[in-house]
């Protein structure tokens, strides 16, 4: 075999793989072994050339071969140019060894066949250029499809620009028009102010009402995450006396499990701090926007880890705040259950808000009057249950339950039947909003005064 069989191997296809296949991204140490391996072979080409060592050169060739064809192996199954660039291999090193073998083992064969053998090998060759002329093709269609790709991203990038552009634009007229409008209604205002005295006191009661619960409505989206700052605040100091105490025992006596498990705890709590004073931030620059769009993105979740996930955080964030406050928490988890792509934090919100809407009942019906002493015992429970084609997460309570004339209600915003201070009605509003538009699911309520509520969460699967 001639030297300049091997040396185009080690010349042109190992440098032509490892740019064809981009084997610097999909097999990067394999990308370093073909530039070793080329170095190898052509030390190896100018030993044989210096000492004319025939019999060094088809094991040389064939190392280089079959170097080149197990990265395109490994790749085969992840794109058609590994599998192109195997026939381009495979027939050309079968032949030439076939062509090799035949040559040093049936010398006498080889002779009265040369011709063919010759043929053959030549059409090998050839072959190995048609699939690399293919391959150049593909490579440059895979290239122009690239380019274009990027243009049109580039095109819709400045498109975007523009619609941005013409947004704030039309956001800046419309202030500068409410502006006006502002000003005329003042003037108007003040032109009436003597002749309907009744009518302006009126007007003034009706925009002091309402102010009073848009700062209702504000100050409550603010105080949301405010709130879960010091709830896991205060939670993780509880936390760190309870490892402290640990850690003061001896170390025959400390249980190592409970101390990993308490700094889990606050690692979670740390991150949770660390997200929810991030949005109030965020709140200050938009707390008007009620529909705001979510920022979140889905995630394959274990809904059941989730929800029991966020039932403890609720009772240990409102036993942070109250140490009389106590409730029985139940748990019933279909296992059965799948994993579903959803926004984590936003349905985390959802299970938070309506867990401590439940928590809160309890508690108050557990301090009226006729209740106290007669062996009540307040209980929250989560349940979840695979359906047909949804998921099923049931809150319930045994709590006062909601009377029948306001139900109709419970979902608008700024509605609440909390006392004034303790709640704008604004979390369910945002729970139902959470559901319905961010994930296409139903939020149902089903309640009894005095017995209990019930809130109903399906989830579309898939």
């Amino acid at each position: 075999m001639n030297f300049v069989y091997p040396f185009l191997v080690a010349f042109f296809l190992l440098p032509f793989e490892q740019k064809f296949l981009r084997l610097k991204e999909t097999l990067p140490h394999w990308d370093k072994r073909l530039k070793y391996t080329r170095l190898i072979g052509f030390g190896l080409l100018g030993f044989q050339v210096v000492f004319s060592i025939k019999w060094l050169v088809p094991p040389i060739f064939f190392g280089l071969l079959a170097m080149s064809a197990v990265p395109a192996y490994l790749l085969r199954n992840e794109t058609p140019k590994a599998r192109l660039l195997l026939w381009m291999i495979g027939p050309f090193g079968i032949v030439y060894l076939m062509d090799n073998l035949a040559k040093y083992w049936t010398p006498k064969f080889y002779k009265s066949h040369e011709e063919i053998f010759d043929s053959a090998t030549g059409m090998a060759l050839l072959s190995m250029f048609v699939f690399a002329l293919m391959a150049r093709n593909q490579q440059k269609s895979f290239d122009k499809a690239l380019n274009e790709e990027r243009l049109k991203r580039e095109q819709e990038e400045e498109a975007n620009r523009i619609l941005e552009a013409k947004k704030l634009d039309l956001e800046s007229q419309v202030a500068e028009r409410t502006a006006e409008i502002l000003k005329q209604k003042e003037e108007l205002q003040h032109a009436l102010d003597n002749l309907k005295a009744t009518q302006e006191q009126l007007i003034q009661s009706e925009k002091l009402a309402s102010l009073g619960e848009l700062t209702a409505g504000i100050a409550h989206e603010i105080q949301n995450p405010l709130n879960f700052v010091n709830n896991f605040s205060d939670v993780s100091v509880e936390l760190l006396e309870e490892l402290e105490e640990e850690r003061k025992k001896e170390a025959t006596e400390r249980d190592t499990e409970l101390e990993e498990e308490i700094l889990n705890d606050l690692i979670q709590n740390l991150q949770k701090i660390n997200h929810h004073g991030r949005r109030a931030a965020s709140i200050v620059s938009g707390m008007l926007q009620h529909s705001r769009a979510n920022t979140g993105k889905k995630e394959i979740t274990d809904i059941n880890v989730l929800a029991d996930e966020y039932m403890r955080l609720s009772y240990h964030g409102l036993r942070a705040k109250d140490k009389s406050f106590n409730a029985n928490m139940v748990t019933e988890f279909d296992p059965t259950m799948s994993k579903l792509e959803v926004i984590p934090q936003d349905l985390g919100r959802v299970f938070l808000n309506l867990i401590n809407n439940a928590f809160y009942a309890v508690y108050q019906h557990s301090l009226r009057p006729e209740i106290a002493g007669s062996g009540y015992q307040p209980t929250v429970w989560v349940k979840t249950k695979r359906q047909p084609e949804s998921v099923e997460i049931c809150i319930e309570d045994n709590g006062m339950g909601i009377p029948d004339e306001v139900k109709s209600k419970i979902f608008q915003p700024f509605f609440t039947t909390k006392p004034t201070g303790q709640g704008t009605g604004l979390g369910l509003s945002l729970a139902y909003d959470i559901v319905t538009k961010g994930h296409g699911g139903t939020i149902e309520l089903e309640s009894t005064e005095g017995k209990g509520t019930k809130f109903i969460i399906n989830l579309p699967i898939g």
